[in-house]
C-alpha cells in the first residue's frame, strides 16, 4: 500500500501588476496565503510531497514526481500522471511542454526507451494509443473515423476502450510523430482567459510488454516463464471554467458544462476515496467516462502522480483554494501497486516450488524440524493429488472405452434378436396347422422323427436349485458376459432338431438397462487451488513464527539491560557492604588514640586537684571510672563487629542504659559539687577584711575549680555522645 504521490506547481502571474490584498506564497513543500505585509491568513496553508514556485522547469517537476513511475512501468508496474488545474493554470504546458522546455510526456517517453536499452535481458513490445474525452464522447486521436467508443472490461484485459488503435512502436522518435499528428486532431478553443484552451481530456496511454529472453535452462522457475504488461496513462484534464470569468457562449458553453461535470465526478470519486475503507460509500467512477478509464489509477493497482496547476492572481483565489482542497484529500487516497505478470500453469507451478524452498530456507533455525515435516507433509500430498489426478483421468478415459464397446455390442445383439424373432414368427405361422401340443408332465414330445421338444421336467432322483426367499429377483435379466456362447438360429434348429417355439406364449424379456458409471469429479484445478492454499497457510505460519522471533528478542533485549543494571547496583552493594566491613577496624585506631588522650587529660586534671578530697577531685575520679567503662564498652562493640558477630537489641539497650547512668551521674556530681561550693563561699563571707588577699586568692582557686569542673563535664558529654555514636556506625 502507498499514498498517492501530489504535487503543487505555482505558474508566473501574467499580468505584472501588483497585488493590493491577498498573494500566495510558496516554503519548501508548503504553499500559503498571505496578505499585503506578509501576515499568514489562518487555514489556508497547505502542505504537500511537492510544491514548485513560478521558476522551476519541467525538468525538474519531472525528475521529482514522474521519474520513479515511469522506470516502475518498465518493470512492471501500472502507472499514471495526469494535471489538474483551473482553466489557463499551465497543465498543457506541464504535460506537452514547448520547443525549449520538453513536457513530462516527451521525458517520460525518452526516458522509457533509454531504461529499455539499458536492460539487456528481456525482450520488449511497446504499443501506444492516444484518445480524446470531448463532450462525453471517446474519439481516437490516431484515426479520425474512430469516434463515440465505447468502455469494455474483462479479466484478461481490465478496463479498455473498444475500437481504440493501437501502433507498435520501436523508438522515441516514431512516438513523437505519432503524438504529433493526434495533436492536429484534438479540439482547441479561445476563450477569454486562454487563447488555446484545451476544450477535451486527452489520454495518452503506452503499454508495455516484456518477457525474458530464454537462457537453455528448463528445469528450475526463472523470470522468462512469465510474461510483464504494464500501462501507463499520461492525462492532460480540461481546466474547470467559470462562466463569468471565460465568457464562453454556444459551442463554448456546452463544452464548458461537459468539462465542470466530469471535473465534479472526479472531485466525488477522490472525496469517496478519502474518506477511509470503513466510512467509504459507493464509489461512482461509471458516472463519467474519465473516472471509469482512470479507475485502476485511482485507488486500485497502479502508482499514481498527480500535479495541481495554480495561477497566482489574486482574482482566481477561489479557484486556486479549490484546487488545493483536491490536492489535500487525493494526498490521503492510497494505491496497491504490483507487478502484472501473465504465468501458464506450468510456470506457476514453479514460481509455487521456488516460494516453498525459500520459505524452508528462512524458516530453519526456528522450529526447523518440525516445519520441515510440514513442507514435507504438504510436498508429498501434493504430489499425490497429482498421482490421484492422473490415475482418475486414465480410469476415465478406460471407462470411456468400455462404454462406447458395449453400446457397440448390445446394438449388435439387439439387431440379431430382431432377426431372429422376424424369422421364428414367420415359421411359427407356417406350421401352427399342424402342430400338436403334449403335456408337460411327459417328458419329450414327439413331432416326427426329426423335431424334438425339449425336456423341462427334473429326472428323477435329480438335486433342483431353489431360490431363497430372501434373496430379491432381478430386475433385468443379466447379459452373458460374452456373446460367443450365445446360441444363433442354426444351433437353435440343431439342438431342437427342427421344433420352432410358440413365442406368443412367451414372455419377453425386458433389454437390459445399460447404467453407465458417474463421471468421478475430477477437478483439474483442484491440486493448484490446495496447493495455493497450502502456500498461504504456510506465509501465514511464518509471518506469525516472525512475530514470535522479534518478540522474544524484544524481551531478551530488556532483560539483558536489566540484568546489566541489577549487576552494577549489586556491585555498588557489594563495595558499600566492604566498606561497612572494614569500618570497625578502621575505628579501632581512632578510638585507641581518643582513649589515651582521654586518659592523659584526666591524669592532668587530677594532678591539678591532687589533694583528693575537694569536689573536684572526686568528680575527675567518677570521671575516670566513667570514661573507662565506656571506652572499654566501644572497645568490646568494634571487636566483635571485627569478628563478624551480629548486633542485637541488647547491645542497644546496654548503650542507653550506659548513656542514662552517665547523665544521671554527671548530673548529681554537678549538684553536690555546686552546693558545696555554695556553703564553702558563705562561711568565707563571714571572716574578716583583714583575710582580702588570701579571699581574692581563694576566690581565684574556686572561679578555676569552677572552669575545670565545666570542662570536665563537657567532656564526659561529648565522650558518651561519641560513643553512641561510633555504635550506631558499627552496628
Amino acid at each position: 500500500m502507498e499514498k498517492i504521490c501530489v504535487a503543487v506547481r505555482l505558474r508566473p502571474p501574467i499580468s505584472q501588476e501588483f497585488s493590493s490584498g491577498t498573494f500566495w506564497r510558496v516554503e519548501d513543500n508548503r504553499i500559503s496565503l498571505h496578505k499585503l505585509h506578509g501576515t499568514p491568513i489562518s487555514g489556508l496553508s497547505y502542505a504537500f510531497d511537492h510544491v514548485f514556485n513560478e521558476s522551476c522547469s519541467n525538468s525538474k517537476v519531472y525528475e521529482l514526481l514522474t521519474k520513479d513511475i515511469i522506470h516502475a512501468t518498465v518493470d512492471g508496474f501500472n502507472g499514471t500522471a495526469f494535471a489538474y488545474g483551473q482553466t489557463s493554470s499551465g497543465k498543457t504546458f506541464t504535460m506537452n511542454g514547448s520547443s525549449n522546455d520538453a513536457g513530462i510526456i516527451h521525458r517520460a517517453v525518452n526516458d522509457i526507451f533509454q531504461k529499455i536499452q539499458m536492460i539487456s535481458d528481456r525482450e520488449f513490445l511497446i504499443r501506444v494509443s492516444y484518445m480524446e474525452i470531448y463532450n462525453e464522447e471517446i474519439n481516437d486521436l490516431f484515426a479520425v473515423e474512430n469516434q463515440k467508443l465505447q468502455i469494455h472490461e474483462s479479466l484478461e484485459r481490465g478496463i479498455f476502450v473498444a475500437g481504440l488503435r493501437e501502433e507498435i512502436v520501436n523508438n522515441a522518435e516514431q512516438v513523437m510523430e505519432l503524438l504529433e499528428s493526434g495533436e492536429v486532431n484534438r479540439h482547441f478553443g479561445e476563450t477569454n482567459m486562454n487563447a488555446r484552451s484545451s476544450r477535451s481530456h486527452t489520454i495518452f496511454r503506452m503499454v508495455i510488454e516484456s518477457k525474458g529472453k530464454d537462457t537453455g535452462s528448463s528445469g528450475a522457475y526463472s523470470s522468462n516463464d512469465a510474461i510483464r504488461v504494464s500501462v501507463l496513462n499520461l492525462v492532460d484534464l480540461a481546466g474547470s471554467e467559470r462562466i463569468a470569468k471565460t465568457g464562453a457562449g454556444g459551442v463554448r458553453l456546452k463544452e464548458g458544462k461537459y468539462i465542470n461535470k466530469s471535473l465534479m465526478v472526479l472531485s466525488n470519486v477522490i472525496n469517496k476515496l478519502s474518506d477511509g475503507a470503513k466510512q467509504r460509500a459507493h464509489i461512482p467512477y461509471r458516472d463519467s467516462k474519465l473516472t471509469r478509464i482512470l479507475q485502476p489509477a485511482l485507488g486500485g493497482n497502479a502508482k499514481t502522480s498527480i500535479i495541481c496547476t495554480v495561477a497566482p492572481e489574486e482574482i482566481h483565489v477561489e479557484e486556486t483554494k479549490g484546487t488545493l482542497l483536491f490536492a489535500s484529500r487525493a494526498k490521503r487516497i492510497t494505491n496497491c501497486a504490483q507487478v502484472n505478470e501473465i504465468l501458464t500453469e506450468a510456470a506457476l507451478l514453479k514460481r509455487q516450488k521456488l516460494e516453498i524452498e525459500e520459505l524452508r530456507r528462512k524458516l530453519e533455525g526456528s522450529r526447523a524440524e518440525v516445519l520441515e515435516q510440514e513442507i514435507l507433509k504438504l510436498r508429498n500430498d501434493m504430489l499425490k493429488y497429482e498421482l490421484e489426478r492422473e490415475k482418475l483421468e486414465m480410469e476415465l478415459e478406460e471407462e470411456r472405452r468400455s462404454h462406447e464397446e458395449r453400446d457397440q455390442h448390445i446394438s449388435d445383439q439387439q439387431m440379431k434378436i430382431e432377426n431372429l424373432s422376424t424369422l421364428v414368427s414367420d415359421a411359427d405361422r407356417s406350421s401352427s396347422q399342424g402342430s400338436v401340443k403334449e403335456s408337460p408332465k411327459e417328458e419329450c414330445n414327439d413331432r416326427g422323427d426329426d423335431f424334438k421338444t425339449p425336456c423341462f421336467k427334473a429326472a428323477p432322483n435329480a438335486f433342483v436349485a431353489k431360490r431363497s426367499n430372501y434373496s430379491q429377483l432381478p430386475d433385468l435379466s443379466p447379459l452373458p458376459d460374452s456373446f460367443s456362447n450365445v446360441a444363433d438360429e442354426d444351433t437353435w434348429f440343431k439342438m431342437n432338431k427342427g421344433y420352432i417355439a410358440d413365442l406368443d406364449s412367451l414372455h419377453t424379456t425386458p433389454a437390459r438397462k445399460v447404467q453407465s458409471f458417474p463421471p468421478q469429479d475430477v477437478n483439474p484445478d483442484y491440486s493448484n487451488k490446495n496447493y495455493k492454499q497450502e502456500l498461504q497457510n504456510l506465509k501465514r505460519h511464518l509471518e506469525l513464527v516472525t512475530e514470535e522471533k522479534n518478540e522474544l528478542q524484544r524481551k531478551h533485549a530488556e532483560q539483558i539491560q536489566l540484568n546489566d543494571r541489577l549487576k552494577g547496583e549489586i556491585s555498588e552493594l557489594k563495595q558499600e557492604a566492604l566498606l561497612v566491613r572494614e569500618m570497625p577496624q578502621r575505628l579501632c585506631e581512632p578510638v585507641a588514640r581518643f582513649k589515651d588522650i582521654y586518659e592523659d587529660v584526666l591524669s592532668k586534671m587530677q594532678n591539678f586537684a591532687s589533694d583528693g578530697k575537694s569536689s573536684t577531685a572526686k568528680l575527675l575520679c567518677g570521671t575516670s571510672e566513667i570514661g573507662t567503662t565506656i571506652f572499654s564498652t566501644l572497645e568490646t562493640h568494634i571487636s566483635k563487629a571485627m569478628d563478624g558477630h551480629k548486633s542485637s537489641s541488647g547491645n542497644d539497650s546496654l548503650i542507653q542504659e550506659c548513656n542514662k547512668v552517665l547523665s544521671e551521674t554527671l548530673k548529681s556530681t554537678i549538684t553536690s559539687l555546686i552546693l558545696s561550693e555554695t556553703a564553702g563561699t558563705e562561711d568565707k563571707q563571714v571572716k574578716t577584711p583583714s583575710c582580702s588577699c588570701n579571699f581574692k586568692v581563694a576566690a581565684w582557686s574556686q572561679l578555676s575549680g569552677y572552669h575545670l569542673s565545666i570542662m570536665v563535664l563537657f567532656f564526659v558529654m561529648i565522650l558518651g555522645y561519641f560513643v553512641s555514636f561510633f555504635g550506631i556506625l558499627i552496628f
